[in-house]
């Protein structure tokens, strides 16, 4: 569930994934309106679903409808993945374990200075996972400073890394002590044209730039990244990783990651 969905990868891929498991399964993409997520959750249980993904603007809001949160998704304070566990709807956060297992297939994050764009659902997630990973430094930029503040907050607070908050006003410039730069926003979902306000003159070829925009796989922001010789991390491979570990939560079974995958590609015609 989420607003809006458009050309969304996920219910293909995750029906191809319940073929290859011999489940007869189904995955269903609705577009929810954050009015009406209260009665959709409600429908959801209603109905008997075995579980649900949760996208931009839900994530956190969802964690009110929910009978009980696991304890990464309390730390995160955002949802992602609901499942049932002995008749309740359980709330998790598998959005930052998924980025982090597809950073760690390129990269150690231990001792990393990190820079994440944005303070949402997403971030959050990410933020904490990195911090647990043993990164050194995390610089929050984001518009609402009160937004940015909060994940500085918790991340200093909860997780104990070092944490700051830059207030994004004019396009970043990423110093050079930076490994990672991680953009965390919407912007670019669905617009493959779409310029993310930051000085790209600034980036390094040493570093790594990750986008968790998967529609289009390769951003303009991840296009000109590798254009200055950094290497990028596409938001796929966050999904991927990602989705296999919800179909996990869900069903009890590894998926192939393989065909997953190949899925998104096939539906995006790479």
């Amino acid at each position: 569930m989420g607003q809006p969905l458009g050309r969304n990868p996920t219910q293909y891929m995750m029906e191809k994934a319940f073929i290859a498991a011999n489940l007869g399964w189904r995955y269903l993409t609705l577009e929810v309106s954050p009015e009406n997520l209260p009665a959709a959750v409600g429908g959801m249980k209603a109905m008997g679903f075995r579980g649900g993904n949760f996208a931009s603007p839900h994530q956190v809001a969802v964690v009110d409808y929910v009978d009980r949160l696991t304890e990464s998704a309390e730390l995160i304070g955002a949802v992602n993945c609901v499942h049932i566990a002995d008749g309740d709807y359980v709330g998790e956060n598998t959005d930052g374990k998924g980025f982090l297992q597809a950073l760690q297939e390129i990269s150690d994050p231990v001792d990393k200075k990190v820079v994440i764009l944005g303070a949402g659902g997403t971030a959050r997630a990410i933020g904490v996972e990195l911090a647990l990973a043993g990164v050194r430094e995390i610089v929050v930029a984001n518009r609402s400073t009160d937004r940015g503040q909060a994940l500085v907050d918790l991340l200093q607070s909860r997780v104990k890394v070092a944490a700051s908050l830059v207030e994004w006003k004019n396009d970043f410039v990423v110093d050079q002590e930076t490994d990672l730069l991680i953009q965390a926003t919407a912007v670019g979902l669905r617009d493959a044209g779409a310029v993310v306000p930051v000085d790209m003159e600034s980036l390094s070829d040493q570093l790594i730039v990750a986008d968790v925009i998967h529609n289009p796989p390769r951003t303009r922001f991840l296009r000109e990244a590798a254009e200055r010789g950094c290497t990028v991390l596409d938001g796929v491979a966050m999904l991927v990783n990602q989705a296999a570990r919800d179909f996990s939560i869900w069903t009890g079974i590894e998926p192939d990651k393989t065909v997953m995958r190949e899925s998104v590609e096939e539906f995006f015609e790479l």
